[in-house]
């Protein structure tokens, strides 16, 4: 990797069971499940994965026609050093700008991992004062940055990280708790625009930033500090790299086999297939949705109240376009004129029923790269936040007759009224709805992230003892660096053989 200027690994937290060898079943190929079986089968123990698909990866998927090839997942890099660990040859390209902003306004602004080149960009077009605020802002997310990299992220949250949490009071007061992200914006950004680009962010881990922790501002700070970053081909072939690893480590891997429940009382004695078999195991590592586990997998249910507020998920469009598109920067953002009522209508809320934002920020990823599309095309991801699959009042049925197309046609038209048309330009438009991801990966709803943002997600250490847990639903929460810290914090829970 070109840049060495990554966050430091924390002291680990302390190794709390010391095991013999041991058979481990991990339930799920997503990248949390395989990254901890890299990290246990290397520590020594006997690892298994079962995965309900027919692939791995989880969330992190793929998709091709026609020569065009979608991340139909993550399609942005972050903290890349946090996957240097795993030795997974990796080679990613930096992003500049790491994102493009367009404004309802006209206004165009390239964000840049370099602080003071994003400073001058804020300088010339919104002006000297918002890069003067942007400045003040950024000495505030740096210290929310550290004070989470030091104490929360790397480390299991229990009741008792978070006490000696509250004697740091530097870093107590640098997290804001009890602030939302929307006051923080509002606290240090006075330009419209640039609260807009921070509110963002709260969606990266699936939140409204009117609720969300004033802790979330850690997320912009990370993604600019260290850069997006892109890996030719598409980000999917991490998927294929964490399965070589896998493969080089010993771990065995079942696809297209589902594990029904979790034999356990007090401790877990191993999983049943949703064939009927008995598979024995000391240890289960869970990379399933938390919600799936403690209300499906279980003997008993576990903290499913806790577990209410789920994340908000994702229509996507992955559209196979002719000609180029000079306009376009790898990753793009387009804003509407009133951000407040995409939130009211995706997350609903008292005497709102959520329903599909008629006129939604609209994300769209179209990468430079002749690996994923034919001469002279171009494969665009399309992304618009959605409220889950459900019939409840914070969810849109997806399923209904002709919700999806006609959604389709509206998120186009949106595109085109923001001086992007590319309806006469299409070679195909595929859609996938929230109920396409909760068939695809199990994630209830479709939601993306699991719980929706927030410090207080389920931890990496069940109740029962030998059933640990890792992926985006749990702590330290949603993004491929986060999924990845996850699997370190469970595999240094478990110890070497």
């Amino acid at each position: 990797m070109s840049r060495t200027r990554g966050p430091g690994r924390a002291p680990e937290a302390g190794i709390v069971d010391h095991l013999r060898m041991s058979d481990i079943v991990v339930i799920g190929a997503g990248v949390g499940g395989l990254a901890a079986a890299i990290r246990l089968a290397e520590a020594g123990h006997r690892v298994t994965v079962y995965e309900r698909s027919g692939e791995v990866g989880g969330k992190l998927a793929g998709y091709e026609r026609d020569g065009f090839r979608f991340d139909t997942g993550p399609s942005l890099l972050t903290l890349p050093e946090v996957f240097a660990e795993l030795d997974l040859g990796l080679r990613p390209q930096p992003l500049d700008p790491v994102v493009r902003h367009f404004f309802p306004d006209g206004t165009v602004l390239d964000s840049s991992s370099e602080h003071e080149v994003f400073l001058d960009r804020i300088a010339t077009t919104l002006g000297p004062d918002a890069a003067r605020d942007w400045a003040r802002f950024w000495r505030r997310a740096e210290r929310i940055w550290h004070a989470s990299w030091e104490s929360v992220l790397q480390r299991p949250v229990t009741a008792a990280s978070l006490a000696r949490l509250s004697w740091r009071l530097g870093d107590l007061a640098a997290i804001a708790p009890g602030r939302s992200l929307r006051s923080l914006g509002r606290h240090y950004l006075r330009d419209p625009r640039l609260r807009m680009l921070l509110d963002r962010y709260a969606t990266y881990a699936g939140a409204d930033p009117r609720r969300a922790p004033a802790a979330l501002a850690a997320i912009p700070y990370a993604e600019l500090a260290f850069g997006g970053w892109y890996l030719p081909g598409g980000l999917v072939t991490l998927a294929e790299a964490l399965r070589g690893r896998c493969a080089a480590a010993g771990v065995r891997i079942h696809l297209g086999t589902p594990v029904a429940a979790i034999d356990a009382d007090r401790r877990v004695r191993g999983v049943r297939l949703a064939g009927g078999a008995f598979v024995p195991a000391d240890v289960v590592v869970s990379n399933v949705d938390a919600l799936t586990l403690y209300r499906d997998l279980l003997p008993a249910p576990g903290p499913l109240a806790a577990l209410a507020d789920r994340s908000v998920a994702g229509f996507v469009l992955l559209l196979g376009v002719r000609g180029p598109s000079p306009e376009l920067a790898h990753h793009n953002v387009f804003f509407p004129p009133d951000y407040d009522a995409e939130f009211d209508a995706v997350f609903g809320g008292p005497g709102r029923r959520a329903r599909p934002a008629g006129d939604p920020t609209v994300f769209v990823t179209r990468a430079l790269d002749p690996a994923v599309a034919p001469d002279r095309h171009e494969a665009w991801f399309v992304l618009v936040n959605a409220a889950p699959q459900g019939t409840g009042w914070s969810a849109v049925d997806w399923r209904r007759p002709g919700l999806a197309q006609a959604y389709r046609d509206r998120v186009l038209d949106v595109l085109a009224a923001r001086g992007l048309d590319v309806r006469d330009r299409l070679v195909f438009a595929e859609v996938r709805t929230p109920a396409d991801l909760a068939d695809a990966t199990g994630a209830p709803g479709g939601a993306i992230y699991g719980t929706a943002g927030g410090l207080l997600r389920p931890g990496n250490r069940a109740a029962v003892d030998g059933l640990f847990l890792v992926g985006g639903s749990v702590h330290p929460g949603g993004g491929l660096p986060m999924v990845t810290l996850s699997a370190r914090i469970a595999a240094d829970q478990i110890g070497p053989a």
